[in-house]
């Protein structure tokens, strides 16, 4: 079983969403700032006024809890991009509405982002290896519709220029000084400009 499931099972008691939401953000924080290495249960425990021990009734272990963040938010991403390109009307809008979506996704969850390229390593294998499963079934939501609309580019060509723009959203906890509306308009455009570019690498 891995860490995240273990942590469901826990101890048996039953938890307040809401209590385990606030434990997942104020972590989340946490984690962005110092490091999951560099950050104790106590300094979490203490950061939502609990003692570091009391979190063990909500999650087994320091690790349970960065699973249960990264891989809910990964099932998210992915669940949320495969509804909104289902819902287009044709491909263009299709890759637009995943455009809109990661760009909503990535200044949404700041300090995940951070925390997937940081600290993906610290995830029990079983964990680690489901966050990427997610995330490739992502990453070919986004290829199919790229081979879609520019069927003269491979798909190997198609699988970069995606992670290219994924590069390009998620450096927003590096860049993000515009205000919000501002900031999604700039990505958008930005965003569909290289998507374009793809096409003319053939």
């Amino acid at each position: 079983m891995s860490e995240s499931a273990e942590s469901a099972a826990g101890s048996g008691a039953v938890v307040a969403g809401s209590r385990r939401e606030e434990i997942l953000a104020a972590a989340a924080d946490l984690f962005a700032r110092h490091g999951f290495r560099g950050v104790s249960i106590y300094d979490i425990g203490a950061a939502v006024g609990i003692s570091g021990p009391a979190l063990y009734r909500h999650f087994r272990s320091k690790g349970a809890l960065l699973s249960e963040m990264l891989v809910s938010i990964s099932a998210t991403l992915l669940s949320e991009g495969r509804r909104r390109s289902e819902a287009a009307e044709d491909p263009t809008a299709a890759l637009a509405a995943l455009v809109d979506w990661h760009i909503e996704f990535a200044l949404d969850h700041l300090p995940l982002i951070t925390i997937q390229y940081r600290d993906l390593d610290s995830l029990a294998e079983a964990d680690r290896d489901e966050v990427r499963r997610l995330q490739r079934e992502y990453v070919e939501i986004w290829v199919r519709l790229i081979l879609e609309l520019y069927p003269e580019v491979e798909a190997p060509t198609a699988r970069s220029g995606a992670h290219a723009v994924f590069g390009l959203i998620n450096s927003t906890p590096h860049s993000a000084r515009l205000a919000r509306a501002d900031m999604e308009a700039l990505l958008r455009i930005m965003a569909l400009a290289a998507l374009a570019g793809v096409a003319t690498t053939v």
